[in-house]
């Protein structure tokens, strides 16, 4: 008779999956710069076949791929590490002004009854420490990249590997026909998905940062880059590039000016997220609205902010490598967002 259930077959699979998490955990420093690495592959891959095929040598072609990484990075880094020290340098005044209007508004509702501490208030409504909390986020985003060059050198040996891996997946697959098709579709999905996403990020920062220069809020390029980055955090991204703008605003300009800033990162997020994104993505990229914040949440406790921004491309690879196997479709229909209201 045999000593295995359907019920230890189960219990056994949870626990791989338990053990497996634990080591992702645990191995989160190795982790991170590897996932990097892998999906800037898979965004750069079609690139480098593209050039590939029409006769460029493997070499050049990944030299400038690694070249155009390279400067990206270091433009977004060198706007961002600036415009960061300059806020900083402002901070005290920022703060002093934000101090001023906590005393008014304490004033004018103590007039009606209501009684505010001061301190209590400014803990609420206090922009260092908003601030501190994005520093830190994008800082802990930078520390998976100090390691900048095993980034890049994982990168330029997957990318080197992708003009001979078809036939190693020939020597060692049963099927390497069905198993290519489904790299190619994990490839092709997170690549779209990027690209829309980088796309619908500029449509979103483009139109924050031109109103803003307008309305005379400091650092205008700095919020613009804020805007775009966190972007691609669903759910709470737009959230959290939006609270310190609206309290800059209310420092340098009052509550109306507040107002039009949290009014204006309202309806461009609502444009772009609900009509333009949506449409853009397709169904075929459709995630569950609830999995995705769930999947935010568990990448994000996973690996840290390198987690949330990679939340939706990893649970889509996920949704992905379940549907391709007729046991385990069932996940992938649960995972989507089919039979959700658009």
């Amino acid at each position: 008779m045999s000593l295995y259930k359907p019920s230890n077959n189960l219990m056994v699979s949870l626990a791989a999956i338990v053990i497996i998490l634990a080591g992702i955990k645990y191995a989160e420093a190795i982790i991170s710069p590897l996932l990097i690495a892998l999906f800037i592959t898979a965004i750069s891959g079609p690139a480098m076949l593209w050039m590939i095929n029409r006769k460029v040598p493997a070499g050049i072609a990944v030299t400038l791929i690694i070249l155009s990484i390279v400067f990206i990075g270091f433009f977004i880094s060198s706007i961002l590490s600036t415009s960061i020290q300059s806020f900083s340098q402002n901070m005290p005044v920022y703060q002093e002004s934000l101090l001023g209007i906590n005393n008014t508004l304490t004033s004018f509702l103590a007039k009606f009854g209501i009684h505010i501490q001061i301190a209590e208030f400014t803990k609420m409504f206090n922009l260092g420490k908003v601030m501190a909390f994005v520093g830190s986020t994008f800082n802990q985003v930078l520390g998976a990249l100090t390691n900048i060059f095993l980034i890049l050198m994982m990168v330029i040996f997957l990318l080197l590997e992708l003009t001979s891996f078809r036939f190693k997946l020939s020597l060692i697959s049963n099927n390497p026909t069905q198993t290519m098709a489904r790299l190619e579709d994990v490839s092709e999905t997170i690549s779209r998905y990027f690209k829309i996403k980088t796309f619908t990020s500029i449509l979103t920062a483009l139109p924050i940062m031109l109103v803003l220069s307008l309305m005379g809020i400091d650092f205008p390029i700095l919020w613009g880059i804020v805007v775009f980055l966190l972007n691609f955090v669903p759910n709470i991204g737009s959230i959290i590039a939006a609270v310190p703008v609206i309290l800059l605003a209310l420092v340098q300009f009052g509550f109306i000016a507040a107002g039009e800033v949290a009014l204006l990162y309202l309806l461009v997020n609502n444009i772009i997220g609900n009509f333009i994104e949506p449409k853009l993505m397709g169904r075929s990229l459709g995630l569950s609205t609830l999995i995705v914040f769930l999947s935010l949440v568990f990448w994000g406790w996973m690996l840290g902010p390198i987690g949330m921004f990679l939340s939706v491309p990893l649970t889509m690879t996920f949704k992905i490598v379940m549907g391709s196997h007729e046991h385990t479709r069932w996940i992938s229909t649960f995972l989507s967002n089919e039979g959700e209201q658009s």
